[in-house]
């Protein structure tokens, strides 16, 4: 994502919007979001309760819940 498009998003829009990262507005940046925070918090340099935060996020976006929907049929 290029600079000024970053600087035009609100900050409703990132997974942490106080520090502007994670971005969520498309459904592909939301799957992404998802991945890199999942990695991050691997690597010990994101927190559990801000990679769920994240999530919570993304699932939003995606329009998923907390529920798998792996088991229905």
């Amino acid at each position: 994502m290029r600079a000024k498009k970053r600087k035009s998003l609100q900050k409703r829009q990132f997974g942490l919007p106080g520090s502007r990262k994670y971005p969520v507005d498309t459904k592909k940046r939301a799957a992404n979001a998802k991945a890199r925070a999942t990695q991050m918090y691997k690597k010990g340099k994101l927190s559990r309760s801000a990679r769920d935060r994240i999530h919570a996020k993304a699932n939003r976006k995606l329009k998923r819940t907390k529920r798998s929907k792996r088991g229905k049929r």
